[in-house]
């Protein structure tokens, strides 16, 4: 039986509506992100709905879960991407400064956008089931994933050099959240 045409739990029909009109927020001001000839801007831009997004996603199951590792993945959560919203909106003027080539932008652009889709589409289709737990670490590693992706884009271009101790804490950061949602997700399903 697919997980979608499972039965659900108003439990979890309240958790999952809180958490698509979340995505579909972040989708939404991703997407509208006004795009400039900086690259540094337009990570920036992108990045901090992305990361506001993970606060919230990280809020909802906290009002849900009863299970300690998730909380403290939830909280840590939150706890990271507000720092790096700080660093993100403290180097922003600077950092909007920045030209880039049209040959830059565009290859950066085309970039990603398959990112953003992929990520967007994996955390639209995740599989749900009645575990909430379950559903927020399939739903949070494939964003995690596209933070990643999207700071190791920026990596490959000439970006501010401001932002670039933000882009690999970024990495280090995500990377470790995937690896314990990871294992923590093969524990519980």
């Amino acid at each position: 039986m697919n997980c979608k045409q499972c039965m659900l739990s108003d439990v979890t029909k309240n958790y999952l509506c809180n958490y698509n009109e979340i995505l579909d927020d972040m989708i939404d001001e991703m997407k509208c992100t006004e795009m400039t000839d900086s690259i540094s801007h337009n990570f920036i831009a992108q990045m901090l709905p992305h990361h506001r997004a993970a606060i919230r996603m990280s809020e909802n199951i906290l009002k849900y879960t009863t299970n300690l590792e998730v909380q403290k993945i939830a909280c840590c959560i939150i706890e990271e991407q507000k720092e790096s919203i700080e660093a993100l909106e403290s180097i922003e003027c600077a950092c909007s400064a920045k030209e880039n080539s049209r040959a830059d932008l565009c290859l950066y652009e085309r970039n990603n956008e398959r990112i953003l889709n992929n990520m967007f589409d994996c955390m639209k289709n995740a599989c749900y089931t009645n575990s909430v737990n379950c559903n927020f670490l399939r739903e949070m590693i494939p964003h995690h994933m596209g933070a990643v992706k999207m700071s190791e884009n920026a990596l490959c271009h000439c970006t501010c050099c401001e932002l670039v101790p933000v882009l690999k804490s970024i990495i280090a950061n995500q990377k470790r959240g995937i690896n314990q949602m990871s294992r923590l997700l093969n524990n519980m399903c």
